[in-house]
């Protein structure tokens, strides 16, 4: 085991460690939960309580470490972190020293920030998911670290990803399955999933990913974020694990689109080690302050009918009712077209005949990495099993320049050309549809309905909106996408629709801590008509366990005993817990959407069915005291 991984664990022990307890002295113990809430909290309100001196950075580490102790290894088991820096309070420390002397270095002075594990980092190895790479130790940060580190930010840890990025489940031999925290039995989207749990989860500020083809986007679409697709060239990838150079971008997923802008500020630049860069001869964009709250007033929007043909229902409700919202915000609204859409982006991805030789090139930089080719990652077995058949499949190129990665890179170029001209001709300024037309899986289902290709094939930039809920509680997302370099227009539109009113909420398996602890599961009981009832409820996992007892007495006379849902949307039975001739049972049922607000309400009621009439004999509420 490597010594950062190492300290990293033992800080992860000590922040799990009761207060009152006698913990071993140590520069990584954490020393107190400080009063400051940082559940859900804004770069702006994190730099307004350490500006009036309710906190420092020191005590938001600790803050955060403390929510990452209680919820990521421990119920409900996030698992969205690979490590911890075993360094981030005396970085911390340092810069509150600083914030003392009078020097605020900006908006991210202070604040603690999550990296996806593909970006290297000089102090701590980069793993990109892959145990073949567990003790990989870059020499040199990442630009884009470097440019968070000289804004001030602390490098909080390190977050799990779907293996070398070439997937969206975030499953990976070093890192394990990470969990979403709006229904921890299903995934969290990929590959920068564990960046985007952890930011859903506030174990971060702000946290970094990387999109080859919907990896920063589909995580902010089920974790409830906003997160962009930058056009190419706007942020370096040097310093990031690769896996197709001709699709990857760097960028931030944030809770509201503000912090989302001033990560993008904070890390723009050119980069002599990134060509990309350098072939961008314009003003680079100012994201912050291109915000502004009328911003979708006369926009004209396009609601892509090719990403609605196969969604959800209740995904393209979702989106529909998101654009109604944009429509009613001065947005011109219009639905739109391409035909032969399917055609035209068939056979535009190079993502599986890049990876090979990009790995290998990442691999060849100085340091050294542990494994120097993919070949070799395959034959010693260092990889999940859910990845043999990519991996595989990725290895099978035989060079860099074929004649069919050349036909790829045309398509790409008529496809981006003809995208621009569908827009042109229409006079829109975005596209709009799902960022995902399917559901957040099941953990160990394949993820299905993606919609990313349309810009990471075409590199146009993209934005990934909350929209709301589905009727199970699972986040949705709306995707815009714009010419090139619309991206400070897409975050501006983005923001007036936050303005109007946030569709995000936060996730309940993680909610503010108590006393520096996560709140215990609460037992309470429920009597109706001879029936008596026990009932548990975990907060942290919404599951709500029973057990039923009919009396005696009753038990001739009970046909049923139900949990019933009475709120707008009418009247339900969510679960027969008791049925004819039965004296007793129990069970388990996890609450979500619709049935967990209507818990939380007392709307959820325990109905005993007597021998006559369609009606409850007796029906009582749920009371969690």
């Amino acid at each position: 085991m490597t010594r950062p991984l190492i300290a990293a664990l033992c800080l992860l022990s000590l922040a799990r460690s009761p207060a009152s307890a006698q913990a071993p002295k140590s520069p990584l113990r954490v020393a107190s939960v400080p009063h400051f809430e940082v559940t859900e909290a804004s770069v702006a309100d994190l730099q307004r309580a350490m500006a009036d001196g309710r906190t420092t950075s020191a005590q938001l580490v600790d803050a955060y470490l403390a929510r990452i102790a209680a919820y990521d290894h421990a119920s409900p088991n996030i698992n969205a972190m690979i490590r911890l820096n075993p360094h981030a309070r005396a970085e911390a420390a340092g810069l509150d020293a600083q914030r003392r002397a009078g020097h605020v270095r900006g908006p991210l002075h202070g604040i603690p920030v999550i990296l996806k594990d593909n970006y290297d980092t000089q102090d701590m190895a980069t793993s990109a998911g892959s145990i073949a790479l567990a003790n990989h130790h870059p020499v040199q940060d990442a630009f884009v670290v470097k440019k968070l580190r000289e804004a001030g930010a602390v490098i909080l840890g390190k977050a799990n990803m779907h293996e070398l990025a070439a997937g969206v489940t975030s499953i990976s031999s070093f890192g394990g399955q990470t969990r979403n925290p709006y229904d921890i039995s299903r995934c969290p989207g990929g590959s920068s999933g564990g960046t985007g749990a952890a930011v859903a989860a506030s174990f971060g500020a702000l946290g970094w990913g990387s999109d080859t083809c919907g990896s920063i986007r589909i995580p902010s679409a089920f974790g409830s974020l906003f997160g962009l697709r930058p056009t190419m060239g706007l942020f370096s990838r040097d310093g990031i694990v690769p896996l197709a150079l001709t699709q990857d971008v760097p960028g931030p997923l944030a809770r509201t689109v503000t912090d989302l802008a001033i990560g993008l500020d904070a890390t723009i630049g050119d980069d002599p080690s990134d060509a990309a860069t350098k072939l961008i001869a314009r003003d680079r964009p100012h994201f912050v302050d291109s915000l502004r709250k009328d911003a979708l007033k006369g926009a004209r929007i396009g609601i892509f009918a090719p990403y609605f043909r196969s969604a959800d229902g209740d995904v393209a409700d979702t989106i529909r009712a998101a654009a109604r919202s944009m429509k009613a915000l001065g947005a011109e609204v219009v639905e739109v077209n391409i035909p032969d859409f399917d055609e035209l982006i068939a056979g535009s991805s190079a993502i599986i005949l890049e990876t090979k030789f990009d790995l290998m090139d990442y691999f060849a930089r100085p340091g050294g990495a542990p494994v120097k080719s993919l070949r070799e990652i395959i034959d010693k077995g260092l990889y999940d099993k859910a990845l043999e058949a990519r991996h595989r499949s990725a290895d099978t190129a035989s060079a860099r320049d074929t004649e069919s990665h050349r036909k790829v890179i045309a398509k790409q170029v008529v496809v981006r050309a003809r995208i621009i001209a569908f827009l042109d001709s229409l006079k829109l300024d975005a596209l709009a549809y799902p960022t995902s037309t399917r559901k957040p899986v099941l953990i160990g289902d394949p993820q299905l309905g993606g919609t990313c290709a349309l810009a990471a094939q075409t590199g146009l930039p993209a934005i990934s909106i909350p929209a709301g809920f589905t009727a199970d509680g699972l986040p949705t997302g709306l995707e815009l996408m714009g010419r090139p370099f619309s991206d400070a227009r897409l975050v501006s539109y983005a923001f007036a629709f936050e303005q109007a009113g946030p569709r995000r909420r936060p996730p309940t398996s993680t909610p503010p801590l108590i006393n520096g602890r996560a709140p215990n599961p609460v037992t309470f009981m429920a009597t109706a008509s001879g029936v008596e009832a026990r009932f548990t409820y975990d907060p942290l996992s919404s599951d709500l366990s029973y057990t039923v007892r009919a009396l005696a007495s009753a038990t001739a006379g009970i046909q049923a005993v139900v949990l019933r849902r009475k709120d707008a949307a009418g009247t339900r039975v969510i679960r027969r817990v008791l049925g004819p001739d039965m004296s007793s049972a129990g069970g388990w049922i996890r609450l979500l959407g619709r049935d967990l607000d209507a818990f939380h309400s007392g709307a959820l009621t325990l109905a005993v069915f007597g021998a006559t009439g369609a009606d409850p004999v007796s029906e009582v509420p749920l009371k969690a005291r």
